[in-house]
């Protein structure tokens, strides 16, 4: 999995505080309410730095002990940097690292969890890869709160005649497959509350939303550069239009007229 997904420090930290407004936290409220008395062990999937858990710690009883699970030993070993959160109650929560790939996820991996967490991550796995996390809950038993899995819809403003034409490229490329994988893209939360329903659990969805504008213009222009590239990656075809488009974006962008609006699925799956 390490080959897909190659992210920085820096694009995290660039990011969390949008992700931080943009995660449902009704849904977060929800799995809280799901829990029994402390203390919690909360297995964090894919965890990059952490940002999942500065976000929903303070939002969860105590104690809490996390579990963070991810491939980059360079970011998880991070997640401490800044200092450690804290649960509902002020207590500092008790954090435990897992370097390793989530290719084949196994029920073990998560033993004696209270909660299963992950953020962005869905759409960069494999239906198999999104099976063996149902699985591995579903055999623990514990509620999973999965937020941030990109739905394929984008609206730009100003609107464009060739914003649908690159945003259909864009989703192609999110589900291409990469040395043998075929990567679930935008069907991956349909896909995980699919098994999940399967396996008789139930199933909450949220429409979540990045609105990137004037208000944070750096991750606004790194975002638009990921999305166009990535859209021409997918369509070659695409370069000589792409370049009129993107210096037309620019523009918006040093006007501070451009916008976005990135639609995201919360899901929270519990037995």
């Amino acid at each position: 999995m390490s080959e897909v997904i190659e992210v920085s420090s820096e694009w995290l930290a660039l990011r969390e505080p949008e992700d931080a407004r943009a995660r449902s936290r009704e849904l977060a409220r929800a799995a809280a309410d799901r829990l029994g008395p402390g203390p919690i062990a909360v297995h964090d999937l894919g965890s990059g730095t952490g940002s999942m858990m500065r976000w929903l710690a303070p939002l969860l009883p105590g104690p809490q002990t996390w579990v963070l699970h991810d491939w980059n030993p360079g970011l998880v070993e991070r997640a401490a940097d800044g200092g450690v959160p804290v649960d509902r109650d002020g207590r500092p929560v008790r954090v435990a690292i897992r370097s390793e790939e989530l290719s084949h996820l196994e029920p073990g991996d998560l033993e004696g969890a209270s909660l299963v967490t992950a953020s962005a991550l869905l759409d960069v796995l494999t239906l198999d890869e999104i099976r063996a996390i149902a699985r591995a809950c579903v055999a623990v038993g514990c509620p999973a709160l999965l937020s941030l899995s990109v739905t394929g819809r984008v609206h730009l403003g100003p609107a464009d005649a060739r914003d649908d034409l690159f945003a259909a490229a864009f989703n192609a490329h999110q589900q291409r497959r990469v040395d043998g994988r075929a990567l679930a893209g935008p069907s991956a939360v349909a896909d995980a509350r699919r098994l999940f329903v399967e396996a008789g659990w139930n199933a909450r969805e949220e429409t979540t939303f990045w609105r990137l504008g004037r208000h944070d213009p750096d991750l606004l222009a790194q975002w638009f550069d990921g999305w166009l590239g990535a859209a021409v990656e997918q369509r070659a075809d695409f370069e000589v239009p792409a370049a009129a488009y993107r210096a037309l974006r620019a523009s918006h962008l040093r006007q501070g007229v451009l916008t976005a609006t990135v639609v995201h699925t919360d899901l929270l799956v519990w037995p």
